[in-house]
């Protein structure tokens, strides 16, 4: 996916319409001006609005015989400063219906969840500015899914690298058992680095998205090991599985044979947040493990669960798992 050439069409249509009703050499000028389009701040519990906006110069170039003015690419991954978040001052900033009938109890609902109701339509149609936002994020969640986990972060977190049986990402969409199985490869390198039978074994996968682990495990890990390190808890040498899914969980199981396994893994992302974390935890997993025993906390990034409070949590998940000798269903029933 080209992300410029998506900023570029993006950028031209809003200038497009903003500038509609004007004469065609004031429309030139206008594009001089800065474009900002409004995003829900997925990142903040608060009303806030995200105003993703571009300062850098503009470039020309010619379409047609015209010269058309477009800003260059710019990060999307940038955090805005606090200037450029702004909290809407009236209902049409955040609401797409024209005189609704009943305005406070739909300006409520709206102020309570990022999913996009009262959106109005254009006859049978979304509005141009509702479906170019709809546009952005199903890039962000395609970005997600196709992108890799940069190295530089799993060298701060000391996470060496191996792989499943996996060999692409088109593999992995259209063959999830794939992803579940470690390569000899990795299970020789796994047996070379790691440390036998640890109480607890965490290890890190990208999952569908790249984008939550780079965003949110930095955070979720290092609280996770002084969690584990408070409580006592012996932990084993972390590692990093590149295009895992879930259940590679029990081939490390049978592997190094932990006591629990921690797996921090991307969610599959949506069209609210495409930097979602999981935490997959489970009790002595082995090849043949059913769904039923494994226990997951879910919605880890900074609009869902703080990434820091999510570590600490999950250690103390870990300590009623070792207590109890179970997880999952058979935890739940063990407590009760």
């Amino acid at each position: 996916m080209n992300a410029e050439l998506i900023e570029m069409v993006t950028k031209l249509v809003i200038e497009k319409l903003e500038q509609e009703g004007t004469d065609q050499q004031q429309s030139v000028d206008d594009k001089q001006k800065e474009t900002a389009v409004t995003f829900w701040d997925h990142s903040s519990h608060s009303k806030k609005k995200k105003t993703v906006t571009s300062t850098v110069q503009e470039e020309s170039v010619e379409s047609g015989g015209d010269v058309i003015h477009i800003k260059p690419y710019t990060n999307h991954s940038e955090v805005p400063t606090e200037q450029e978040q702004e909290v809407p001052t009236s209902l049409e900033t955040s609401i797409g219906i024209e005189n609704p009938k009943n305005p406070d109890e739909l300006k409520e609902l709206v102020s309570k969840t990022p999913a996009r109701i009262g959106i109005g339509r254009a006859g049978l149609r979304p509005k141009t500015n509702t479906w170019l936002k709809f546009r952005y994020d199903h890039a962000a969640a395609v970005d997600a899914v196709y992108g890799t986990v940069n190295d530089q972060l799993l060298e701060t977190l000391d996470l060496f690298k191996v792989e499943t049986k996996v060999n692409d990402k088109e593999v992995y969409i259209r063959r999830p058992d794939f992803g579940r199985k470690l390569s000899d490869e990795a299970k020789k390198t796994i047996l070379e680095k790691c440390k036998k039978n640890p109480t607890v074994q965490i290890i890190v996968s990208d999952g569908l998205s790249s984008s939550a682990v780079e965003e949110n495990v930095e955070d979720v890990y290092l609280s996770l090991q002084q969690s584990l390190k408070s409580l006592g808890i012996d932990t084993g040498t972390p590692f990093y599985i590149e295009k895992g899914r879930v259940a590679v969980m029990d081939d490390v199981g049978e592997v190094l044979q932990p006591d629990v396994v921690v797996l921090l893994i991307g969610e599959r992302p949506g069209l609210v947040s495409a930097e979602s974390l999981s935490a997959y935890l489970c009790y002595r997993p082995r090849i043949g493990t059913i769904e039923a025993d494994r226990m997951v906390i879910s919605n880890i990034h900074k609009g869902g669960i703080p990434p820091v409070e999510a570590g600490a949590y999950i250690g103390t998940v870990i300590q009623k798992i070792l207590k109890y000798e179970a997880s999952g269903v058979s935890l739940v029933q063990k407590e009760s």
